[in-house]
């Protein structure tokens, strides 16, 4: 669970990111941003904060933004159905952004988040640099970490189905729940 004003100040420090990212972001825009934390309840060190620009029954478009240190845990997108599972291609915009991915051990600049060692299994590291382009197959086991700088990147992907995604951590409840706003009086 995200405590309200925990949310409410990440969405606003992700908005910002974005915008000194050079991206123009709209009233509506700015109203639709959230964060995940996989209920996981330190969103700060495990989780996303997504931008949904664009979603039809075939395409998304979204913006996403890792803190500082951020990390978004290992997961794939399986096969749902007759959909073999979302493709997705991740554009690094700004930041500091390391992708892991299956291959051999390159890491060198992220980190394993303390006590984990067996929920990010994936070493291959990728230095992602703004402009930086990166295809995810469908089922390709991922993981990603922002440096100290933070990340903002775009996800152009098939059909959505992220609640469907599978991570390493049996603990992950894909689904975030928020503490509702405090009554004003």
């Amino acid at each position: 669970m995200i405590k309200f004003e925990v949310f409410k100040e990440i969405c606003q420090q992700s908005i910002q990111m974005i915008e000194d990212a050079g991206i123009l972001l709209t009233k509506e825009d700015k109203a639709k941003i959230t964060a995940a934390d996989f209920g996981l309840n330190d969103v700060k060190k495990e989780g996303i904060q997504i931008l949904t620009m664009f979603q039809t029954g075939r395409i998304a478009g979204k913006i996403l933004v890792l803190l500082p240190y951020q990390t978004e845990p290992e997961h794939w997108h399986p096969t749902v159905g007759d959909d073999p599972g979302k493709e997705e291609i991740i554009r690094a915009i700004s930041g500091d952004l390391y992708f892991y991915i299956p291959g051999e051990d390159t890491m060198k600049n992220g980190f394993i988040v303390d006590g984990k060692d067996d929920c990010y299994t994936l070493r291959h590291e990728i230095d992602m640099k703004p402009g930086d382009q990166l295809e995810l197959p469908a089922g390709t086991k991922h993981w990603f970490q922002a440096g100290k700088k933070g990340a903002v990147m775009y996800s152009f992907s098939t059909t959505v189905t992220d609640l469907n995604d599978q991570f390493t951590d049996k603990n992950i409840i894909r689904d975030t729940i928020i503490e509702t706003a405090p009554e004003t009086i």
